[in-house]
């Protein structure tokens, strides 16, 4: 009969110490230690950004050692309301190329001026990038984007409705994007004019 209740003892003695543990468990959870904390929110003006790619090509440097592949690309970013910029990245696989594209451009981006409800730029203007020379021009309500290529890229994203573009020099993509980013920076409202001059817009 002893050993009977010894055995009897040991058996509720474990029993209590399992349901003892089975109960610490989320205890040991919420002690601070070791807390899920939600995902970050990324930033809402990254995730607004439209992305375009301008160029994307596989490129050799021949070493001693015989030949390197790897992607080379270049992307666009804006917002569509005058928000733009330009980033380029090289990997050894194209999304990577990509992906690194991607994070430059979002660290360059500008802020360019539109006029008329962001339909239009203001003024005529013109980007030069190397050998790449852009011309761009405001145009009437409808006319739609007249350009090619990166140029053509480059002004979508940027928000532009109606304008008239025309490239001069050499089609390389990576110089026209950059040329016609730095004409659409070098626009500047009437207000922004008539502030530097000293003077009022009905002056000008």
């Amino acid at each position: 009969m002893a050993e009977e209740n010894i055995i009897e003892e040991t058996v509720e003695v474990t029993e209590n110490t399992a349901e003892e543990t089975v109960e610490s468990k989320p205890e040991r959870k919420s002690d601070g230690k070791r807390e899920f904390r939600p995902k970050r929110n990324v930033d809402s003006k990254k995730k607004m950004l439209d992305e375009r790619v301008i160029d994307l090509k596989r490129v050799t440097k021949v070493t001693k050692g015989g030949r390197h592949m790897r992607f080379s690309a270049t992307m666009a970013v804006g917002d569509g309301k005058g928000l733009v910029g330009i980033g380029s990245g090289k990997a050894n696989e194209a999304p990577e190329a990509i992906k690194k594209a991607l994070q430059a451009a979002n660290k360059n981006l500008v802020k360019v001026a539109l006029v008329d409800g962001n339909r239009t730029i203001p003024h005529d203007a013109y980007g030069t990038c190397g050998k790449s020379q852009v011309m761009i021009k405001p145009a009437p309500k409808g006319t739609g984007i007249i350009a090619g290529g990166a140029a053509r890229a480059i002004l979508e994203i940027a928000g532009v409705k109606d304008v008239v573009s025309k490239s001069l020099g050499s089609n390389t993509k990576i110089n026209v994007a950059k040329a016609t980013l730095e004409a659409l920076q070098s626009e500047k409202t009437p207000e922004v004019i008539a502030e530097l001059r000293g003077k009022k817009v009905e002056e000008l």
